[in-house]
């Protein structure tokens, strides 16, 4: 199993109607064939703490079968249609990769 957790920071001065546009982009990763269960959400009402940071936009999490399945993922023409017409609308994006 390998989990690929990504964070997006959104620009600013995108509209609600541009980030609710770029939540379904995310939303539609989960039509990828090598994703086995996909999660996507928005920072959750948790007390604060030290060790949380909540400044993101957008937090994904996708579950893969193994690194095989991730690496198809990254190639995959969804992904690549993804990044392409979205990456205008981040201002960071972090990932971290677990197995």
């Amino acid at each position: 199993m390998l989990v690929h957790s990504v964070f997006f920071w959104l620009k600013s001065e995108l509209t609600a109607a541009q980030r609710a546009e770029f939540r379904r982009g995310v939303e539609a990763l989960a039509a990828i064939k090598s994703v086995a269960k996909i999660f996507v959400g928005a920072p959750a009402a948790t007390g604060k703490r030290p060790v949380i940071d909540d400044s993101y936009a957008v937090g994904l999490t996708v579950l893969f079968a193994d690194v095989a399945a991730h690496d198809a993922y990254q190639g995959d023409p969804l992904h690549l249609a993804f990044v392409e017409r979205f990456s205008v609308c981040w201002a960071r994006v972090q990932v971290y990769d677990t197995a």
